[in-house]
């Protein structure tokens, strides 16, 4: 057990965090992330829509567009066009349910609070916990429960019962592998836990594992491959901004930090998030310097997330390089305890996501 955003949180479990990450690769696991905050978000009009206008001042994504039953990754920004947290946005009937980041969730809430309570009513979900089962088997798993998953696609949102709990389910996850997010009533987390934990398919998987297949992924960490400092455009993150809130779009911009970000739509960026495979067997870790050559002396920027790759069978990173040496197949060096690591610049992920379709 280890520290992790004010919770104490399992870091692994008895066979170690090299195994759990394969069982996920291979079967299904089941994650308890109920540190993470949910909220929900109901217009005071009554109407989704307005509920949905009003989440569009603080975040780049179109959220009028999104249909009942889905949901939608996006940021919450900052008048510089940072960062303040990334979160999932779902629409059930006339409700928006919103998924944030466990060491952001106080000021999450307080900026929905302060910025929209004129409009709209924030309700943090504390009473309901959360639980992740990803794994190619996992809807296996799951439809003994709830035969209804079965149907759904990737991102798609249900309220369906699951062992007597009234539960919404995401067909979505942090490990690019197929999987859901169960939103569970408190009193209900630990009886439905057991009864996922009684498939033979189903092990517990801890905060270690969790974070390697995310890297795998390509998937961002907040607070180390993005915050207050870097913009979604830097973060390869420009695929989540809708070309209803670009220049032209029927509701450009309006989100805090819009100018800069608009901007770099169009003209471009200095830096980029990229994928890094460094040589030989040792990790990089977070913070470490990336530059141009083996002298360590041109600097191009930063290790942001760094581990061994348990599927890959190798060192895998991320982090941020000059637009210079961004493209895949550029050679670049990390420092590693002093000394220069050779390490090419890779698309993501670094393994393919599996999502149902």
């Amino acid at each position: 057990m280890v520290p992790f955003a004010g919770y104490a949180m399992p870091l692994q479990y008895a066979e170690g965090i090299m195994a759990e990450h394969r069982h996920v690769r291979e079967h299904a696991g089941l994650f308890d992330v109920s540190h993470m905050g949910q909220v929900k978000l109901i217009a005071r009009s009554g109407g989704v829509e307005d509920s949905a206008l009003a989440l569009e001042r603080l975040v780049p994504a179109d959220i009028v567009s999104l249909k009942n039953g889905r949901q939608r990754y996006t940021q919450f920004t900052n008048a510089q066009g940072g960062i303040l947290d990334d979160l999932m946005v779902a629409r059930l009937d006339d409700t928006l349910v919103l998924v944030v980041n466990a060491a952001c969730k106080a000021q999450d809430i307080a900026l929905l609070q302060n910025e929209l309570a004129a409009d709209c009513l924030v309700e943090p979900l504390e009473e309901r916990a959360l639980l992740a089962l990803q794994g190619p088997e996992a809807e296996l798993a799951l439809a003994t429960l709830a035969p209804e998953v079965a149907d759904m696609a990737f991102m798609d949102v249900r309220e369906l019962d699951v062992d007597g709990a009234s539960c919404v389910i995401s067909r979505s996850g942090y490990t690019g592998e197929d999987g859901f997010e169960i939103s569970v009533p408190a009193m209900d987390a630990s009886r439905v836990a057991r009864k996922l934990l009684e498939h033979p398919a189903v092990k517990l998987i801890g905060l270690g594992a969790r974070d390697s297949l995310r890297l795998e992924a390509g998937l961002c960490l907040y607070g180390s491959d993005i915050d207050e400092t870097t913009t979604p455009v830097e973060a390869a993150l420009e695929w989540s901004i809708q070309k209803t809130r670009r220049r032209g779009g029927k509701r450009e911009g309006g989100f805090p930090g819009a100018e800069v970000i608009l901007q770099e739509l169009e003209t471009g960026v200095t830096r980029r998030r990229v994928g890094l495979r460094p040589e030989g067997r040792a990790p990089v870790r977070h913070n470490a310097p990336l530059c141009a050559d083996a002298t360590l002396q041109e600097g191009l920027g930063r290790v942001t997330s760094g581990a061994f790759g348990p599927t890959v069978e190798g060192p895998v990173a991320m982090g941020y390089v000059a637009l210079s040496h961004a493209a895949p197949q550029t050679p670049v060096f990390a420092e590693l305890r002093g000394r220069a690591v050779a390490a090419t610049v890779v698309a993501l992920p670094f393994v393919p996501a599996r999502f149902k379709r």
